[in-house]
């Protein structure tokens, strides 16, 4: 009895130990990565001490909750000060985001290698932006030890999108998870761009402009990246290509002059400006819509096809250079060619997206035509 006992006990232990083994973080391995910009780096991965400077939600969503634990430092005026409502609802998920150091940030000067040497990391990950705008201080960062890799959903090429996914995952040690979501939004591509080409149609001519400044005042619009380059990837026409690079502002003749047929206005949910465009979490549709017609009554702008036809639209800001655009991309897509995506819930898709890959719901306008 007492020999069953004692083996009793050696087999307890055995499950426990194999039990610890499963549950247990994964143990980091020196890897080489290529990131977006085609540089070769050697991190540990998973990481475990992380300073993030942009895409927050895809990391998120890539890594799962849990993936912050390894956050140490964030360039938090990227996230709090552009998505507010979206920081809100994360803070109030999890409080110590709240007390993340901030490293700085790119667009004011104030990004601190002091601040991220202190942190200790043993990896920054900065968007590409980020990355050639601090030129010098990556390579103090690299010269001190300290990899950097860039990611990059801000070009909204395919390419990019599924690369940044997958180093996602190799960072935070979810490449299963990453697998996963990049064959999502490829396939969600993939079906649009077969869709419209199998109807054979002309491209609708389209216009898609930044909301921030409100109709009073033309703001950026988009030749080959962001809301242009998705424009391009749901079969439209874009009209700012030929005299956008990456984003700025359209003269207004020009924008008349090519007639767009329809007219996308991107918002957020930051109510700074009045009479900006609102968009996002905790946007009712009326106040939306309400901005939004706002636009209609631009100079010259009656005689635009989009106009006349009722086809001008809301999207959110927020939801575009990331992963979650795909939503965007069908919704484009759809209003472009409505009957070719009769069968397509762009925001049904959205509210799953969150429901299975990210830690908070959501609830507001995300995407919105002149018509309840």
């Amino acid at each position: 009895m007492k020999g069953f006992a004692r083996r009793g006990q050696w087999a307890v232990r055995l499950v426990t130990l194999i039990a610890c083994f499963l549950i247990a973080p994964a143990f980091a391995e020196t890897r080489q990565v290529t990131d977006v910009l085609g540089r070769t780096v050697t991190i540990d991965a998973p990481a475990k001490r992380v300073v993030l400077g942009f895409h927050y939600g895809d990391y998120l969503a890539v890594g799962g909750e849990h993936a912050f634990d390894a956050v140490v430092g964030v360039s938090r005026g990227a996230w709090e000060r552009k998505v507010p409502a979206n920081w809100a609802l994360n803070v109030a998920h999890r409080p110590s985001l709240a007390t993340l150091p901030d490293v700085g940030e790119t667009e004011n000067n104030s990004f601190s290698v002091e601040k991220v040497l202190a942190l200790k990391p043993d990896l920054v990950v900065l968007a590409a932006w980020q990355f050639q705008a601090l030129d010098s201080e990556v390579k103090r960062l690299e010269q001190l030890g300290i990899p950097v890799v860039a990611i990059d959903y801000n070009a909204q090429t395919l390419e990019r999108h599924l690369a940044s996914t997958r180093l996602l995952g190799i960072i935070t040690g979810q490449e299963a998870r990453a697998a996963e979501l990049a064959d999502f939004y490829a396939k969600v591509v993939e079906d649009i761009q077969t869709r419209i080409a199998a109807a054979h149609r002309p491209k609708p001519r389209v216009y898609a402009e930044f909301g921030n400044k409100g109709p009073a005042e033309y703001s950026f619009t988009y030749g080959r990246n962001m809301w242009g380059a998705m424009v391009t990837l749901a079969g439209g026409d874009n009209i700012a290509a030929p005299f956008i690079q990456w984003w700025g502002v359209m003269n207004p003749e020009q924008v008349l002059m090519a007639q767009p047929e329809v007219i996308f206005i991107s918002g957020r949910e930051d109510n700074s400006n009045p009479i900006a465009l609102p968009m996002g979490p905790g946007v009712t549709a009326d106040d939306a819509r309400s901005h939004l017609r706002a636009f209609m009554q631009r100079p010259g702008w009656s005689n635009l096809p989009a106009i006349r036809d009722g086809r001008l639209y809301g999207v959110y800001q927020g939801a575009s250079r990331s992963l979650e655009d795909f939503a965007m991309l069908q919704f484009i897509a759809k209003q472009l060619y409505p009957d070719l995506f009769q069968d397509v819930d762009p925001m049904a898709n959205y509210r799953e997206f969150y429901r299975r890959y990210m830690p908070i719901q959501p609830q507001g306008t995300f995407a919105i035509g002149l018509n309840p």
